[in-house]
């Protein structure tokens, strides 16, 4: 294991998927989840040069298609993830570049309707144990992102 600091993070983080164009969008930390998920839609598996690709769009604020981003990316996985009210699905994961409280990390993620979530994205242990610490009584250890970014997460224009 590569020895580097711990990096403390909140509960709650504004993050970015530099790979998929999303300078911000707001992550729970959730340590009860052992892979990361990723709020997708319209997401279309197809084959580019013999491998299997996935493409999918990202609304990175909630309730709002401003700043729809569509991501193309080689396909990691295929799991069936059991979700926090007990039921399986399968879900396509795709490995993903976060930055999380300034450091870069190369995650897995999967890709799923989180539309009835409060948070477009959830960070979990997969990508935490590469040395960071969940302090669950604080928020945004990384910082804010703009105000303007934070009115459009709002619904605000």
């Amino acid at each position: 294991m590569t020895s580097h600091s711990n990096t403390l993070t909140g509960w709650r983080e504004w993050v970015s998927l530099p790979d998929a164009g999303i300078d911000w969008i707001k992550a729970k930390i959730d340590t009860g989840a052992r892979t990361s998920s990723l709020h997708a839609f319209d997401i279309e598996a197809f084959e580019r040069e013999g491998e299997d690709w996935v493409r999918f769009r990202v609304n990175p604020w909630q309730n709002s298609d401003a700043d729809s981003r569509i991501v193309e990316c080689p396909v990691h996985d295929r799991r069936s993830i059991r979700s926090s009210s007990g039921h399986s699905e399968e879900r396509i994961v795709v490995l993903l570049a976060i930055r999380l409280v300034g450091r870069l990390v190369v995650s897995e993620v999967t890709l799923s309707n989180r539309d009835e979530m409060g948070f477009r994205m959830l960070i979990g242990r997969e990508a935490l144990r590469r040395g960071f610490i969940v302090d669950p009584a604080r928020s945004f250890l990384g910082g804010r992102a703009p105000k303007d970014a934070r009115r459009r997460n709002r619904g605000r224009d």
